[in-house]
């Protein structure tokens, strides 16, 4: 019996080991088990074996790669004449053969003087087979007093037993950290989504899905960025902390810089900074970086969310949508393997040539509406009274266009659509079209109803932009939290300056949700904003 535990508290320990942890059902059952831990943890410092005064363990394999190679890595056990499998000697495997693993204990079997465990690592799970005849009578019992959720380092070799299972065969097994906590139960797992997104740590040990929708989150923006790189962009970084929050419409976080005694905000797009490199002559930026909203969360948005922008001189809009098009298609088979990407019920094709509308025409296809044919604020606000859509006093026939699409067209649109030239009310950084001054060169790709991102011909005219901006400061006076104000030292450099430029914005999120087909945005954010527990 292990030193300081009574017979209850040992069964108890036993059960933790024998049954993968069932979940305790009273409080009083869950102390007993910390307590089990605790005092096996205080048991191994007494003997001098306390695991937290490792500092290291030579790890040679990972599940995967031991899989991916077992061909050369698998040793053959030969059977006696007696039917019995004759196990080789540590001396008799080439060294060649032998693999160092490490990782979390997730299930045990102890019988009698030989034991399997299954161990998990950043790449799976591979079953360990332990005996007493090969780790010696001390490291066995050491071995048997072990709890599920244990993490411990492994040295043997390569087999696969009668069944055909892939399996390491232990000659040292060590405890490297002690588990002070049980796991979720094991059958069941983590599925309390709350308890998931709080405790991101225990989620990922139990869900093996979760761990792949992260993986798939690194190699989207991995290759991402291969994919700029090959058409010549350049990496850059901008400031976080800024004196004007630009570029897009949203409340900004506001803090205090205790160093300058002001007031900054956080930023809330990419956009003016990298603007500025254009001026600058880098012709070819972009950045992935962190932004901040204060806003709302619900399944499409977080507060801090990542971003990805980039800027082109010497093109426009309708360069940014072959580019657009062609990263997301990139995206695709590089991430999936496929172009057709399943969501829900539907299968995204991002084979196809992706469909072309304008904002009024959409319109005009889902609500019979030509705005094109109205031509005033009255007129439109008319319209919107008889369609039940709602509006401010301020807003314009722009604004209300926008309002129509939001309410009528966003809903329709589940394949790859661009929808191209946006009122010029709703675009204050974007070039208006020459042919028709009340709308800008501007599109929207949305995909599976959602916006995925937002491009624009880039206005680089500073006199106009001026214009722009003190129409953005009357309606942030009017009220609109939303509006953009004027940034003098970003209309200094058009002054200096800008070639004609086309630019992209999109969230790498929403992406991610798309292709890993996740219900929520927090399902693909490792550590989503959530409310604290004592407020």
């Amino acid at each position: 019996m292990p030193l300081g535990l009574d017979m209850e508290e040992t069964k108890l320990a036993e059960n933790n080991q024998q049954n993968n942890e069932q979940k305790p059902q009273t409080e009083a059952e869950l102390g007993r088990l910390l307590q089990v831990r605790r005092d096996k943890l205080k048991e191994l410092q007494d003997a001098g074996k306390d695991p937290f005064q490792i500092v290291k363990y030579d790890q040679t394999h990972h599940t995967q790669e031991i899989r991916d190679n077992a061909d050369k890595l698998e040793t053959v056990l030969e059977v006696g004449e007696d039917g019995k499998t004759i196990t080789p000697s540590r001396e008799d495997i080439p060294a060649d053969k032998i693999v160092s693993i490490a990782g979390r204990m997730m299930s045990k079997r102890v019988m009698g003087k030989a034991s399997f465990a299954n161990i998990q690592d950043r790449d799976g799970r591979i079953q360990v087979y332990v005996s007493r005849n090969d780790l010696g009578d001390e490291a066995y019992a050491d071995f048997k007093k072990m709890d599920i959720g244990d993490i411990v380092g492994i040295k043997g070799f390569v087999f696969k037993t009668k069944t055909g299972e892939l399996s390491v065969h232990a000659y040292e097994l060590i405890l490297l950290a002690k588990s002070l906590k049980p796991l979720p139960e094991k059958f069941h797992g983590l599925t309390d989504t709350e308890i998931r997104y709080r405790q991101r740590y225990v989620d990922l040990i139990m869900n093996e899905d979760v761990k792949e929708t992260f993986k798939k989150r690194s190699a989207i923006i991995r290759e991402i960025r291969n994919f700029l790189a090959g058409r010549d962009f350049m990496e850059v970084e901008t400031p976080m902390l800024v004196e004007n929050a630009g570029g897009a419409a949203a409340r900004p976080f506001i803090t205090h810089y205790n160093a300058l005694d002001e007031e900054r905000k956080l930023r809330i797009s990419l956009e003016l900074y990298l603007k500025r490199l254009i001026v600058g002559g880098m012709e070819r930026v972009f950045e992935i970086g962190r932004v901040f909203r204060n806003e709302g969360t619900d399944t499409r948005h977080n507060p801090e969310f990542t971003l990805m922008e980039l800027y082109q001189a010497y093109t426009d809009y309708e360069g940014m949508m072959e580019l657009t098009e062609s990263m997301f298609r990139y995206l695709a088979e590089k991430v999936c393997g496929t172009t057709q990407i399943p969501y829900g019920d539907n299968i995204i094709d991002l084979g196809k040539p992706f469909e072309r509308l304008t904002m009024n025409d959409a319109i005009k296809k889902y609500t019979g509406i030509d705005f094109d044919t109205i031509k005033t604020d009255e007129e439109a606000k008319a319209i919107a009274k008889e369609r039940g859509v709602e509006f401010e006093d301020r807003h314009t026939k722009g604004d209300i266009i926008n309002l129509f699409f939001e309410e009528f067209c966003e809903e329709k649109l589940i394949q790859p659509t661009f929808i191209m030239d946006h009122p010029l009310a709703i675009s204050p950084l974007t070039k208006k079209k020459p042919s028709d001054p009340e709308k800008v060169e501007r599109f929207e790709l949305f995909i599976n109803t959602w916006e995925m991102c937002n491009a624009y011909s880039e206005l680089n005219d500073p006199i106009d932009q001026r214009e722009r901006f003190a129409a953005q400061d009357a309606n942030a006076a009017a009220g609109d939290e939303e509006a953009e104000h004027t940034d003098e030292d970003f209309l200094n450099a058009l002054e200096i300056g800008m070639p004609p430029t086309g630019g992209i914005g999109y969230g790498i999120d929403r992406l991610c949700m798309l292709l890993t087909n996740s219900a929520g945005i927090r399902d693909v954010l490792l550590f989503p904003t959530l409310k604290s527990l004592d407020k």
